[in-house]
């Protein structure tokens, strides 16, 4: 039987409390700018806005893919490989019933 000899999970409640650290002081930083709806609304009218809007998410979102990619292959095989499957045997037909 193989096992597994991956690295102990991490911990990431550092990740999560920078994460609403920086969501708290955006919102805070938005709400102090005066950026409402309306506003954002009417820099939308752009052209150019209307397609980094679009794009950079989408930008975002493929090169995360793309390290994540990256990341999986570099690494090598799977911590532990899947078990050979077994096949079921083959028991004799039971006897038919009248």
């Amino acid at each position: 039987m193989t096992e597994s000899t991956s690295a102990p999970r991490k911990s990431f409640k550092l990740y999560a409390f920078a994460s609403g650290l920086l969501l708290t002081l955006g919102t805070a930083a938005a709400v102090l700018a005066g950026v409402t709806p309306a506003t954002a609304a009417s820099l939308a009218q752009e052209p150019d806005t209307q397609i980094a809007v679009f794009m950079v998410p989408l930008t975002l979102l493929l090169l995360a893919v793309l390290f994540e990619v990256t990341r999986i292959v570099l690494r090598g095989n799977l911590p532990a490989e899947a078990p050979v499957r077994v096949k079921p045997s083959r028991l004799p037909p039971a006897p038919h019933r009248h």
